[in-house]
C-alpha cells in the first residue's frame, strides 16, 4: 500500500498516476479507524479511479487540549485495516509540521452562520480549524469526490458551503451514519469509553428516535425539555445541547414549517468524553 508522510512525494506520485479521465476518491480522517470509516473507503473505492485516506489528528480544531492529548491515536492498526481493506488505498499519513509548516493557527472562515450554531456555541474556534484543514488537504490531494459521514452533519454542511464559497471544485459525499450494535453512533472516541459507558451510551439513540417519534405532535421546546430530563435521570451523562434545527440553515426550529426539513442533534459527555449524534426528522 503506498504511503506518504510528506505532502511534496504525495502530490508527486498523485500528478504520476493522473490521467484526462481519472478520478480521486477523498477520506479524511484522523485515524482510530471503525467500520464507518471503511464504509466511506469502500464507497470512494466504488466511484472513483483512485482513493487517498488521511490520517491526521489536526491540532487546530480541538479547543480543549486535554482532548487534543487524549485523541486515539492507533497508526500501525490503521495501516493495516487499509491494507486488508485495499492494498491500492493511498495513504497520507503528515506530520503537524509537513501540514502548518511551523505555523499551527487557523484560517478565519466566514460560513454564513453555519459556524455559530450547535457545536460552534461549545467549540470556540473549532470550525475555523476544521476549515483550515479540509481546505489544506483539498489542495494537496487535489480530489474529484470527498466523502463525510452524516455523524458530524454541521461539518457536513460547513465542508459544502466553503466548497461552494471557495469555489474549490470538489463533490463532497454525505454517507450514512454507522451504528454499533446497540446503535451508538461509530466514533474513534468511543474507544475511550468503559465497556459499562459504551453499553449505556446507546441512551443517546434512543432519545433521538423518541425525539423523532414525538415530533410529529408536540413542539420543539416540549421536546427538547423532555430530552433534558430524560438524559439527566443517568447520572453518568451530561447533556450539552439537544436542538431541533432546518438541515439548511441549522437555525434552531421555533414554528414547524411543513416545506423545510429538520434534524434533531445532540451532544452528551459520558466521563468527559463527548459524544455527538442526529437523526433525519422528517
Amino acid at each position: 500500500m503506498p504511503i506518504f508522510y510528506g505532502k511534496a512525494s504525495l502530490m508527486d506520485y498523485l500528478k504520476s498516476i493522473k490521467t484526462a479521465d481519472s478520478t480521486i476518491g477523498f477520506v479524511p480522517t484522523m485515524g482510530a479507524l471503525h467500520q464507518g470509516h471503511l464504509a466511506l473507503m469502500k464507497k470512494s473505492l466504488l466511484e472513483n479511479n483512485n482513493t487517498v485516506v488521511s490520517i491526521f489528528v489536526n491540532p487546530t480544531q480541538f479547543n480543549n487540549l486535554e482532548d487534543l492529548a487524549k485523541y486515539p491515536r492507533t497508526l500501525e492498526e490503521d495501516v493495516k485495516k487499509l491494507d486488508d481493506l485495499d492494498p491500492k488505498i493511498i495513504l497520507y499519513a503528515p506530520s503537524v509540521d509537513d501540514i502548518y509548516e511551523g505555523n499551527v493557527l487557523s484560517q478565519h472562515f466566514d460560513f454564513d452562520g453555519l459556524e455559530n450554531q450547535m457545536e460552534g456555541k461549545f467549540r470556540p474556534g473549532h470550525f475555523d480549524g476544521v476549515g483550515t484543514i479540509v481546505k489544506r488537504l483539498f489542495e494537496i490531494v487535489t480530489p474529484t469526490n470527498a466523502y463525510f459521514g452524516e455523524k458530524d452533519f454541521q461539518q457536513l454542511q460547513i465542508v459544502k458551503r466553503m466548497v461552494f464559497k471557495d469555489k474549490l471544485g470538489v463533490i463532497i459525499v454525505g454517507c450514512p451514519i454507522h451504528r454499533e450494535q446497540n446503535n451508538l453512533a461509530m466514533s474513534s472516541r468511543n474507544e475511550r469509553l468503559s465497556e459499562q459507558e459504551r453499553e449505556e451510551a446507546a441512551i443517546i439513540y434512543k432519545t433521538l428516535t423518541a425525539a423523532k417519534e414525538k415530533f410529529t405532535k408536540q413542539s420543539s421546546r416540549k421536546i427538547t425539555e423532555w430530552v433534558k430530563s430524560f438524559i439527566e435521570r443517568n447520572p453518568r451523562f451530561t447533556l450539552e445541547y439537544f436542538t431541533i434545527a432546518d438541515e439548511t440553515t441549522l437555525l434552531s426550529c421555533t414554528k414547524k414549517d411543513k416545506n423545510k426539513k429538520y434534524r434533531a442533534f445532540i451532544a452528551v459527555l459520558v466521563n468527559n468524553i463527548r459524544l455527538i449524534d442526529t437523526i433525519s426528522l422528517n
